[in-house]
């Protein structure tokens, strides 16, 4: 389902300050919804890999390095 042509041009031809705030907007309308809860085991997953991060944080990729290497893949 996509915009319609008329409320697309609409939207870009927004201010960049007004795109932020409908951004925003739309982002908290989004983030209050009911969303289910997170399943236990990547809630384990996700403390696991937060801890590892915060022991070593020299081990983490910048987004470049992991970009690179999920594009490099697609070759």
């Amino acid at each position: 389902m996509g915009l319609n042509e008329s409320l697309r041009k609409q939207v870009f031809a927004l201010t960049p300050e007004e795109k932020i705030d409908l951004a925003v907007e739309l982002w908290d309308s989004i983030a209050q919804d009911d969303f289910p809860p997170i399943d236990e085991e990547l809630k384990q997953e996700l403390d696991r890999r937060l801890e590892e991060h915060q022991r070593d944080p020299s081990s983490a990729r910048s987004w470049d390095e992991v970009r690179e290497w999920l594009w490099s893949r697609r070759k």
